[in-house]
C-alpha cells in the first residue's frame, strides 16, 4: 500500500479523540494533556500527532484521514485524480425525491434530489475488499468534483441534523459521494395551449471549472440512473416520460461535459374543466333561455342578458388572475372564454335587434290609425276646402302658369334615389320580428357546438 504523508491532528485543551498508534485511540483532557507533555518532554505550545508518528511542526500541503494508517500520505486534495493525465470519469445517478412546485408565472420548478457521484481515485486504494463509510465532515479532506446544476435560480444543501452528505471509500479506490439538494431550476414553458399543454423541462449537470480534458461525466446506468420520477404525484401535472442525454457544450473557457435529464409534464385538465369550462358553457346555455321569452317581456330578457354578460366577465377576470404575469400570452383558455363571451353578447344583441324591428313594424300602423281618425273628424272641412280650391282655379284658369306644375330635374333624381333606398332597406327589414327568436333557437346552439368541435380538435390533436 502506498505510504502517504498525513496532515497533523492538533490537540488543544478539552476532550479530543485522536489516533496515536495504528491500533489505539485515546482521549485527553487538559490535565492529561499537560502530563503527557511533561512525560514525553514535548514543547508546551502545541502537540501534533500523525497516523503512527508525531511531529512538532504542521505541514500545510498534506492531509490525512484519522484511523486509515497513513492511507492518504502525500495526498493533495487540491489536485484531481490522474492530474496531468487522462480525465476523471464521474458517473452520476439521481433519485428525485419530490417536485414541490411548478410555477408558470416564474417559469421554474423546485425539486429535491439525491445526487450520487462515483469516481476512482488511485491515491485511495487500500488492501481488502471492504468499503468504509466516513463522516461527512471528512469531505473537506478529499478532492470532490465541482458539479453544479445549470439554470438553477436557488439551491441549498440540507443540513439537518448535519450536512446531508455521504462519503464511502472502496478498496479499489472508488469514491461514492452523495448529496441531498433542493434547487429551483428554470424551465422555459410554452403556454399557448394552457391548460391543455405539455411542458418539457430539463435538469442539467456539469462541472463549474474542469473542462472535458479534466472531467468527463457519464450516467451510471443510462436511463436507469434516474429514479423516483415515475412515482411522483403532482397536483397539476403527470410525468409522461423522461430520458437522459450526454452532451458537450462549448463555453468561453473550454469544452465542457454535460449531463441532461429531460422529463415531460402533462397538465391535468380535469380541474380546469370543472373550474372554468363547465361554468362558462352553462352561462352560454343560460343566455339562450331568453329566446323562449316573448319580445314584450323587456325586463326579463334584459335582465338575463346583462346578468350573463357580467358573470362571464367576472369568470374571465378570475381565470387570468392566477397567471397575472403571463397575461401577454394568448392561451387556449382565453380563446374559449372569448368564444363564450361572444355568444352571450350575441344573444343580448339579438334581443335588441328583434325588439327594434318590432317597434318599427308597429310605428307605421299607429300613424295610419291616427290619420284615419283625423280624416273622420275633419272630412267636411277638407271637402269644403277642396271645393273652394277648385272654384278658384276655374275662375283664374286664364292666368295659370303650367310650367310650375312640371317636376324639375333634381327633384326627379331625388325622388328616384328615395325609392331605391326604400327598396334596399325593405330587403333588410324584418317583416316578422318573432322569426328572429325562432331562428336563433336553432342557429346559436348549432354554431356553438360547431365552434367547440373545432376548438377541442385543434388544441388536443394539433
Amino acid at each position: 500500500m502506498r505510504q502517504l504523508a498525513a496532515s497533523k491532528v492538533r490537540l488543544t485543551a478539552g476532550a479530543w479523540r485522536h489516533f496515536l498508534s495504528p491500533r489505539h485511540w485515546i482521549s485527553l483532557s487538559a490535565p492529561d494533556l499537560a502530563a503527557f507533555r511533561v512525560k514525553h518532554s514535548l514543547p508546551g505550545q502545541s502537540l501534533w500527532c500523525t497516523l503512527g508518528h508525531k511531529s512538532n511542526t504542521p505541514s500545510g500541503d498534506t492531509v490525512s484521514l484519522p484511523g486509515f494508517e497513513n492511507l492518504t500520505e502525500g495526498y493533495n486534495k487540491y489536485l484531481r485524480p490522474y492530474f496531468g493525465g487522462k480525465p476523471v470519469q464521474i458517473a452520476l445517478s439521481l433519485d428525485i425525491a419530490s417536485i414541490s412546485s411548478i410555477s408558470e408565472s416564474d417559469m421554474d420548478y423546485t425539486t429535491t434530489i439525491f445526487l450520487w457521484q462515483r469516481w476512482v481515485d488511485p491515491r485511495l486504494v487500500f488492501h481488502g475488499n471492504k468499503s468504509f463509510t466516513l463522516d461527512a465532515r471528512l469531505v473537506e479532506l478529499l478532492w470532490v468534483p465541482d458539479t453544479y446544476i445549470m439554470e438553477s435560480k436557488r439551491s441549498f444543501l440540507h443540513d439537518v441534523t448535519v450536512g446531508n452528505r455521504l462519503i464511502r471509500l472502496f478498496s479499489n479506490g472508488t469514491v461514492l459521494y452523495a448529496l441531498r439538494i433542493t434547487s429551483t431550476v428554470a424551465c422555459n414553458m410554452d403556454l399557448s395551449k394552457y391548460p391543455m399543454d405539455t411542458q418539457m423541462c430539463k435538469l442539467q449537470l456539469a462541472s463549474w471549472g474542469y473542462d472535458g480534458n479534466d472531467i468527463v461525466f457519464t450516467w451510471f446506468r443510462g436511463n436507469d440512473s434516474v429514479r423516483g420520477l415515475e412515482k411522483l404525484r403532482l397536483s397539476q401535472y403527470t410525468v409522461e416520460r423522461y430520458y437522459t442525454l450526454v452532451t458537450r457544450s462549448q463555453q468561453e473557457t473550454g469544452n465542457y461535459s454535460r449531463l441532461i435529464l429531460h422529463f415531460e409534464l402533462r397538465r391535468n385538465i380535469l380541474y380546469f374543466i370543472l373550474e372554468t369550462y363547465v361554468p362558462s358553457t352553462l352561462l352560454v346555455i343560460l343566455s339562450w333561455v331568453s329566446f323562449w321569452i316573448t319580445l314584450d317581456s323587456v325586463p326579463a330578457r334584459t335582465c338575463i342578458g346583462v346578468t350573463t354578460v357580467l358573470s362571464m366577465t367576472t369568470l374571465m377576470i378570475g381565470s387570468r388572475t392566477s397567471l397575472s404575469k403571463m397575461n401577454c400570452f394568448i392561451k387556449a383558455i382565453d380563446v374559449y372564454l372569448g368564444i363564450c363571451f361572444s355568444f352571450i353578447f350575441g344573444a343580448l344583441v339579438e334581443y335588441a335587434i328583434a325588439h327594434y324591428s318590432l317597434s318599427q313594424k308597429d310605428g307605421p300602423t299607429k300613424e295610419i290609425e291616427e290619420v284615419n281618425i283625423t280624416n273622420m273628424f275633419n272630412g267636411s272641412v277638407t271637402s269644403y276646402k277642396q271645393q273652394i280650391s277648385f272654384a278658384s282655379i276655374e275662375i283664374s284658369s286664364d292666368n295659370v302658369n303650367y310650367d310650375d306644375l312640371t317636376m324639375k330635374t333634381h327633384d326627379k333624381i331625388r325622388f328616384v334615389l328615395r325609392n331605391k333606398m326604400r327598396k334596399i332597406i325593405s330587403y333588410f327589414t324584418i317583416q316578422n320580428p318573432s322569426n328572429v327568436d325562432h331562428y336563433s333557437k336553432l342557429l346559436f346552439p348549432l354554431f356553438f357546438m360547431l365552434v367547440n368541435v373545432v376548438y377541442w380538435v385543434y388544441y388536443l390533436y394539433f
